[in-house]
């Protein structure tokens, strides 16, 4: 197995989202590669209407801003390179797409329990890209 070269974290700001971007700088600090930090928010509705959808993709835009202004705090003094994008759709196939247009060669990301006998399994956007992702999927609990 060659070394990582361009590691893909999907961020939201969760706890297991911030657990995942920590363990991610880990392993491109010891693999001396790239990291990209991927915000990824649902499609707009469009039946909101012009300038519904307008206002509601501004919000949406801010806050993944916002949150990947926080991962870039938190990036700022690890020497590791990085970038940072939000991009629309629905979260495993985004992650999915750019991780092939990227070129990542791993994906980390955050699993989320879903309530008592639910918490036991991984949420459905880690489920999704676990299962058809053609590349290592590290999911940090």
């Amino acid at each position: 197995m060659r070394p990582f070269t361009n590691i893909l974290v999907a961020y939201d700001g969760s706890e297991h989202s911030r657990k995942a971007l920590d363990l991610a700088v880990t392993v491109a600090q010891c693999s001396n590669c790239k990291l990209k930090v991927l915000y990824a928010f649902d499609k707009v509705p469009l039946v909101l209407g012009d300038d519904e959808t307008e206002r509601f993709i501004e919000r949406t835009m801010n806050k993944g801003r916002e949150k990947l202004a926080e991962a870039t705090l938190h990036l700022h003094d690890s020497g590791i390179e990085f970038s940072t994008d939000t991009i629309e759709g629905p979260a495993a196939e985004a992650i999915l797409r750019i991780a092939e247009l990227e070129d990542c060669d791993l994906i980390v990301m955050g699993s989320r329990g879903l309530g008592m006998v639910q918490g036991l399994l991984l949420g459905s956007v880690s489920y999704r890209v676990l299962h058809h992702a053609t590349i290592p999927v590290l999911v940090v609990h």
